[in-house]
């Protein structure tokens, strides 16, 4: 008879299930059960995070788990070779990864721990969502290091990648050599989803890279047939592989890698291996991979699983202890150790072999050392041009524009970018410049096609491979195309420089769907952005010595297709403190009206004000043609240049929001235009330089009939001290 075990000495059945289950998923697993471990182990810390969070998406990270885990193991360990570094995070050839559905992002920071960087240790993942930790909702560039780019907006990240692999190509075409042709030879990795390649920004960036033979990107798309409404079947049912391989790219389909990864790993390998085109990886997921009651369902995509759920799938599925949270085992953390460090001896490899190569290349090495660094050449303004009163004419400040991107192009061999196939209109021509292409990856140009969103997504992600100063170019109304990534450009730091013409109704017989009335007050409203709008020659090299200096700051240099009249005073310097007196008032005391203007207007408001002197009416003109600029400065720079208590218009062809915190009275756009010669436009929108002496001396006469009552529109209470800490 058998002896009766003691309570103490029964197995409890949740621990006999988890073995039993255990045992039996690693039968039907076609890999290695450390491997399985590893997995299951990534999926259940996501799961961790949202439901601690009580916020969050962890169906996506549950179902790309085997995505990941191939990706952060080093090619020694059977992975997929992609080479970083958590204790140099920016380490020039690192290869890129960018989870362009960052709502996954529980996923990437997971990783970035194993990994051993910093910023996401056991710590951060528990305080992921929650306010001041560096695991936000989605990923951020600037704050947590390991990640590239901002994502978030579906499409933005696949879009960036196609800039980094620009970037990469281009910088090895210039700086390798015969006997170090790998010194930049980094491959870009990308895990997406259906939402990205919905976006249409997604598809204009990969049509480029088809085009451009971007052969070192590489693309994981996670096709788990879910989107928040449901599934797929709904909305998006069309073939995404021909629509890949229409543009040009290679399309490898892995049908399963819940039960082993063999086929991913044989794609990857392939794709690392394809030189002349992009790849992309169609891997089928589930998500909320485990889950009994959400797998596969758009439940498991926005919302926690709940506490009951996650323990369900701990035991059910991942064979894992369902007690412990935030729970690594000592085997799954030596092996993604192990890979960590797989990664530094690849950098270390990679840091001997650039000593040499600045032994041998000593000027190469110094001119990465300084891209990278994002240093200025020595004397990269000297040879911006000058306007000189009386003897240069007029012209359009498009033109203008051309001519200082023409002055510093030369000391600056990292400026590279182009136009959405606006060129001639958009003067960006650099003079002896190569165009990017498949043949030339050399050339410095990039002819973007019509793709205006993705032109702007590019250059954030060439700025953030670094060793770039990347510009682009098209119509400011077309600004709105892109606005999505320009906010990101402002977020992220990314110093972009944006050269944006036909400013205003000044483009004229185009008509309104051209006009940008709202454009100008559009872009200022952004944080960290700087919109310069010149009115010469001397303030449009201004702009360019602003836009450069911006490493972190975004800059959009706003153009006319008019020309615009001479001014007398103008100056580079007094234009790089953002505003300042272009003509002054006669005579002693505060002038009696101040007219303040940018652009092609205030050419118009110094005629103004010629005409007022003979009402005598002393009034200064102001010409601001950057205000995020001007408020840098100090409080009595400021007072001195507007003194907030004296009459004040504002003049300028777009909409008057705005302009109200510098002026009493606007002559702005109020609805949109319409088609006609522009100097009939100016005119009928009450531009002209009579109709704005005209309401400007009613400007006076109204605060005269107050008593001379003018509010001062600098004494305003300031809440700085409320707007908390700036990332």
């Amino acid at each position: 008879m058998e002896e009766k075990k003691s309570e103490t000495e029964i197995e409890p059945p949740a621990k006999r299930f988890h073995t039993d289950h255990q045992a039996s998923q690693l039968a039907s697993y076609n890999g290695t059960p450390l491997e399985l471990k590893c997995i299951n182990t990534i999926r259940a810390l996501a799961a961790d995070m949202v439901q601690k969070a009580n916020s969050g998406h962890p169906g996506a990270p549950m179902g790309c788990a085997p995505m990941a885990h191939l990706l952060w193991s080093a090619a020694s360990a059977g992975g997929a070779g992609r080479n970083h570094s958590a204790a140099s995070p920016q380490w020039w050839n690192r290869d890129r990864f960018v989870l362009s559905n960052g709502h996954a992002c529980a996923l990437q920071y997971v990783m970035l721990h194993l990994s051993g960087y910093e910023d996401c240790s056991m710590d951060q993942l528990k305080a992921f969502r929650q306010v001041g930790s560096k695991t936000p909702g989605h990923p951020e560039n600037f704050l947590t290091k390991g990640v590239e780019v901002c994502t978030g907006p579906l499409g933005q990240g696949i879009s960036n990648a196609v800039g980094m692999a620009i970037a990469a190509k281009h910088l090895g075409a210039n700086f390798n050599t015969p006997d170090f042709p790998d010194i930049i030879s980094s491959k870009t990795y990308v895990i997406c989803g259906d939402g990205c390649l919905q976006e249409g920004i997604s598809g204009e960036a990969c049509s480029l890279a088809g085009h451009l033979g971007l052969g070192d990107l590489i693309v994981l798309y996670d096709d788990n047939h879910i989107t928040i409404d449901g599934s797929t079947e709904i909305s998006f049912t069309e073939d995404v592989n021909k629509r890949y391989e229409a543009y040009g790219w290679q399309v490898i389909t892995v049908d399963d890698v819940a039960n082993g990864l063999d086929d991913l790993r044989a794609a990857i390998d392939a794709a690392k291996t394809t030189t002349d085109k992009p790849t992309l990886i169609k891997v089928r997921t589930t998500i909320g991979y485990g889950s009994p009651n959400k797998q596969g369902k758009a439940s498991s995509h926005g919302a926690p699983l709940g506490a009951g759920e996650v323990e369900t799938v701990k035991s059910r599925l991942y064979g894992m202890d369902p007690t412990k949270s935030f729970f690594i085992d000592e085997d799954v953390a030596a092996y993604y150790k192990q890979q960590a460090v797989e990664g530094e001896i690849a950098r270390a490899v990679w840091e001997e072999k650039f000593a040499n190569y600045k032994e041998a290349h000593p000027e190469k090495a110094a001119e990465l050392q300084r891209r990278f660094n994002h240093e200025l050449t020595e004397g990269v303004f000297d040879d911006l041009p000058t306007f000189v009163f009386g003897r240069d004419k007029a012209d359009s400040t498009r033109k203008f524009s051309e001519m200082c991107l023409n002055a510093v192009a030369p000391k600056m061999p990292e400026l590279m970018g182009g136009s959405a196939d606006l060129t001639d209109s958009n003067y960006t021509a650099i003079k002896g410049a190569v165009s990017f292409q498949k043949a030339t990856p050399e050339g410095s140009i990039i002819h973007f096609g019509v793709r205006e969103h993705a032109m702007s997504a590019i250059c954030n992600g060439m700025f953030s491979y670094g060793g770039m100063r990347p510009f682009c170019a098209t119509f400011l109304q077309f600004a709105g195309y892109a606005m999505g990534a320009i906010r990101l450009s402002a977020l992220a730091k990314h110093g972009v420089i944006y050269i944006m013409t036909h400013d205003s109704i000044g483009l004229g017989e185009d008509g309104p769907t051209h006009q940008p009335v709202e454009m100008l007050e559009s872009l200022r409203a952004m944080p960290n952005i700087n919109v310069v709008r010149p009115a010469d020659l001397n303030e449009m090299a201004a702009a360019y010595q602003i836009a450069l200096n911006g490493v972190q700051t975004p800059t959009v240099i706003c153009c006319s297709r008019a020309g615009v009249s001479a001014l007398e005073h103008s100056s580079r310097d007094k234009a790089m403190k953002g505003g300042y007196i272009i003509r002054p008032e006669e005579g002693e005391g505060a002038p009696d009206l101040v007219l303040l203007a940018t652009g092609s207007e205030v050419g118009r408001c110094v005629d103004a004000a010629k005409a007022l002197s003979e009402h005598s009416i002393r009034t200064r003109v102001v010409s601001m043609p950057c205000q995020e600029v001007f408020l840098e400065q100090s409080e009595s720079y400021r007072r001195s240049v507007l003194p907030g208590n004296v009459p004040t218009l504002s003049v300028e062809a777009g909409a008057e929001h705005g302009w109200h915190r510098w002026s009493h009275a606007q002559i702005g756009m109020t609805r949109f235009g319409m088609s006609g010669p522009l100097e009939q436009l100016f005119v009928k929108f009450g531009f002209d330089a009579e109709n704005v002496a005209s309401k400007g001396k009613e400007l006076v006469e109204f605060y005269k009939n107050l008593g001379g009552n003018v509010p001062d529109l600098n004494a305003r209470p300031s809440f700085d001290s409320f707007k908390g800490p700036v990332h």
